[in-house]
């Protein structure tokens, strides 16, 4: 195939590099040519290295480059081009205008794709004369190893341009996604889900910024928390697809923004690229502050509480603390300087500790939800004694398995626990991207854990935790809080009535109408 990108910037050298190495005769070009021609030195010098490196001889780096053809003219005449790519910046003006000059130049066969990450697939299209011959395939930096995109039909587009990008796609290595011409696409809009709660615990002194993000690493198992990912992407950017997101979808609660970003924007707090966001960077920054130690009595005797429907939580810490050496009492209630610890699933300490009339000072949460790590947390309410807190912080330190001790992070108590509220919104928005279906459960999955780097894909993820097990989150999180962002959604809902999976799509009604076609 003859592909023309347009645009000769980060992302456009590096669709060439892979459409190029794939196999396919690659047109670069730009308005500025001195982009084209750095942009070819760039690959050129990627494709050196992965010949050193043993991942391409150096015959296939040839062939490769000798299929990389630059162009002087982004607008010259193609009669022999199957697809263009644009890849120029990020504005609708500017992308429309493109796209008109190319539809004059270039065959009406040729197909049209736009590597927009923010703007309507449908917009772009509408200035064209022939809106349905241009789609969405939207890459993501950098592209010869993010190996997922999502590939947009807009509302005009022909229906067999999506599988045929889709062939394309996958043909070169990468997966395909296909996703609703919708505000975020797929992958921006899954992730908010994460950083738009991390936000919230943040704006309610839950934890601070390094705590909720260790908590992020070593529980939920992901490799960057909230606050790091931020302070990568730029906070600039991660507030403005979040409010365009937020606003796309009219305000929806399960996606509202943080008061706590447009002051950080504008006082230039962006994160690495200013060395100044979440946290501090460059050769002058302090080095990360180390965790507390550990200074309570490990031995002061504990009573894990577990009354229904708590009592199923209360048996794993019950026993991983037994087997610690822990002192852990069975009675029917604790003595008088035990130490409590209440399991919550979407409720508060505090909450337990007024139903069932438990001693203030030393009553204290934890988290049942399994830990991907080794980390464990505690949760102190505002009537905690603090020497009650630092004999428990080393009561959950003490470890059966190693001479090394957990790590335990303090935080404030809240609805469910930190890695409670960051999964279940998580969780939640994928649900509402399937129940609006802008995309399949599947696609959602492969995207997140492609494009996000998650460990497993969000619906996937409440399904190891069980559907009956999610929607009693989240009906406690919206019940414990009345915050409507925790507002159970249907999808999880109903699967959970129905015994389904959440990844599992049902039965649509299309399916009821006619018997299914039977080979003969």
């Amino acid at each position: 195939m003859r592909i023309r990108i347009v645009g000769a910037g980060a992302m456009g050298r590096g669709i060439a590099q892979w459409a190029a190495t794939a196999g396919h005769t690659v047109e670069l070009c730009d308005v500025r040519t001195e982009a084209v021609t750095a942009a070819l030195d760039f690959v050129r010098s990627m494709l050196e290295r992965a010949v050193q490196k043993g991942r391409m001889t150096a015959e296939d780096r040839a062939a490769a480059l000798e299929r990389l053809v630059p162009l002087d003219d982004p607008w010259a005449a193609g009669p022999d081009v199957e697809l263009v790519i644009e890849a120029v910046r990020e504005d609708l003006d500017t992308k429309t205008e493109v796209f008109g000059r190319l539809e004059r130049a270039l065959p009406a066969t040729a197909l049209f794709a736009t590597n927009t990450s923010s703007l309507s697939v449908t917009r772009i299209a509408a200035a064209l004369k022939d809106p349905s011959r241009l789609a969405g395939l939207h890459f993501f930096n950098p592209v010869p190893l993010m190996r997922i995109v999502e590939v947009v039909p807009g509302a005009a587009t022909r229906p067999e341009i999506v599988p045929a990008l889709t062939a394309l796609v996958e043909s070169c290595g990468h997966r395909a996604v296909t996703v609703a011409d919708t505000p975020g696409f797929l992958v921006n809009h899954a992730g908010r889900g994460l950083v738009t709660e991390a936000l919230a615990l943040l704006e309610e002194t839950v934890a601070t910024p390094a705590d909720i993000d260790r908590i992020a690493r070593d529980v939920l198992g992901l490799r960057m928390g909230p606050f790091e990912l931020m302070d990568l992407t730029g906070l600039d950017v991660t507030a403005a697809v979040i409010d365009s997101i937020w606003q796309g979808f009219r305000y929806a609660d399960r996606l509202r923004p943080s008061y706590l970003t447009p002051n950080r924007v504008t006082a230039g707090l962006h994160g690495r690229k200013t060395g100044h966001g979440w946290f501090v960077y460059g050769p002058d920054a302090p080095a990360p502050a180390p965790e507390p130690p550990v200074t309570g009595n490990a031995d002061r005797p504990v009573f894990v509480h577990g009354t229904a429907p708590r009592g199923r939580d209360a048996a794993a810490p019950r026993e991983a603390l037994a087997a610690a050496g822990a002192v852990v009492e069975t009675g029917p209630g604790p003595s008088a300087d035990a130490l409590v610890l209440v399991p919550v699933w979407g409720t508060t300490v505090a909450s337990a500790i007024s139903e069932h009339r438990l001693p203030a000072g030393r009553t204290l949460g934890v988290d049942p939800l399994p830990a991907a790590g080794r980390r464990r947390v505690l949760a102190v309410t505002p009537a905690t004694d603090p020497a009650a807190a630092r004999d428990a912080r080393a009561v959950l330190a003490r470890a059966a398995d190693s001479d090394e001790p957990h790590p335990v992070t303090v935080v404030r108590d809240t609805a469910g626990s930190v890695a409670q509220r960051l999964l279940a919104s998580i969780v939640s928005v994928a649900a509402s991207i399937a129940e609006r279906s802008l995309a399949t459960p599947a696609d959602i999955d492969l995207a997140v854990t492609a494009g996000l780097g998650y460990p497993v894909g969000p619906l996937a993820w409440g399904d190891r935790v069980g559907a009956e097990r999610m929607l009693e989150l989240h009906r406690a999180l919206h019940g414990t809080t009345g915050d409507p962002r925790h507002r159970p959604s249907r999808w999880v809902t109903e699967r959970a009535q129905l015994g389904l999976a959440l990844t599992d799509p049902g039965t649509p009604p299309a399916d009821c109408l006619t018997e299914p076609a039977t080979s003969s």
